[in-house]
């Protein structure tokens, strides 16, 4: 394992601004891996550390594939990190919509130059992701629908939902889009929460990424657990829930139950005086793909996305 410094920024007021990435193996340029880009992917950032601690293992153990060269940086964004703050904390830009760039620019397109300088090049490219709205999703593998995708390697690693998203002019600055047009193949995983260490979830995602890894023959892994054979939808299939009005917010289902139509989904309660403002009933039968886990519910705040098999 080589540790690097890929960029390094003086502050005036703080210690100096670092980002570190972990280079393993020799070889052809296989697979980069980004953890947390925002101040609040706090499971994100932890997943990306245990893969470092899980391949240095697999390294002590001879178990990583002569020929092949991976590279992890867990986080671009431990100022945010260390304030709680979800973007850049200097002026609320997100690093994550300044790609590919520019190594002259504003401060986050500078962070954004030198990290796709580093990831750019990789046959595949792996992004821990987190949505703009809190919430729990199921666990899945995003794509942006380029004609650069690659639905079969997405099946390897095993999560069961692909999602493809038509990417519109807004998302031309997002890293998967970049990476895509950079000709890497690649991958945003999404599962649980951002802000907290969910146990099954991290488990499951760390599995994911070494299933993968283990079937493009990085890796020397056996997976002892079940992999599911993904299924491929669009984002326009999702059914997209939202709140009528604002109050608190509390759901009776979770990210996976499966739902019939007509079945209570969660209520809206004033916050004064506790009674029900408004009932959200599911539309369909089908699957919570994702549900609103803040319990303050803004009107028109996403609640619920159902996806109907």
């Amino acid at each position: 394992m080589k540790k690097e410094i890929i960029y390094s920024m003086k502050s005036p007021y703080r210690d100096e601004f670092k980002i570190t990435a972990y280079r393993f193996g020799e070889g052809k340029k296989s697979v980069a891996i980004i953890g947390a880009m925002r101040g609040d992917e706090i499971q994100q950032q932890f997943v990306a550390s245990q893969l470092v601690d899980r391949f240095k293992h697999l390294e002590d153990n001879l178990l990583l594939t002569p020929g092949y060269e991976f590279l992890i940086i867990p986080t671009a964004n431990h100022y945010s990190l260390n304030i709680g703050k979800r973007f850049w904390s200097l002026d609320n830009t997100d690093i994550n919509r300044m790609f590919p760039g520019y190594d002259k620019g504003e401060t986050t397109q500078r962070i954004a130059a030198a990290i796709f300088e580093a990831i750019k090049g990789y046959e595949y490219g792996i992004q821990l992701a987190s949505f703009y709205i809190p919430g729990d999703f199921i666990p899945h593998v995003r794509m942006m629908s380029t004609g650069y995708e690659d639905i079969e390697s997405a099946r390897m690693f095993g999560l069961p939902y692909i999602c493809l998203r038509k990417p519109t002019p807004y998302d031309t600055t997002l890293l998967n889009y970049n990476w895509q047009i950079w000709e890497t193949k690649a991958f945003s995983i999404y599962a649980g929460r951002r802000h907290e260490i969910v146990k099954e979830d991290t488990r499951m995602l760390q599995r994911s990424i070494l299933r993968f890894m283990g079937k493009i023959g990085a890796v020397q892994y056996k997976d002892s657990h079940a992999a599911y054979y993904s299924d491929v939808i669009d984002e326009k299939e999702l059914i997209t829930l939202k709140a009528e009005v604002g109050g608190l917010f509390y759901s009776h289902v979770a990210s996976g139950d499966e739902v019939k139509f007509g079945e209570k989904l969660g209520v809206i309660t004033d916050a004064l005086d506790g009674s029900v403002k408004k009932t959200i009933y599911s539309p369909t039968a089908g699957i919570v793909f994702f549900v609103h886990n803040n319990p303050l519910a803004y009107q028109e705040s996403t609640l619920f996305k159902i996806y109907s098999r």
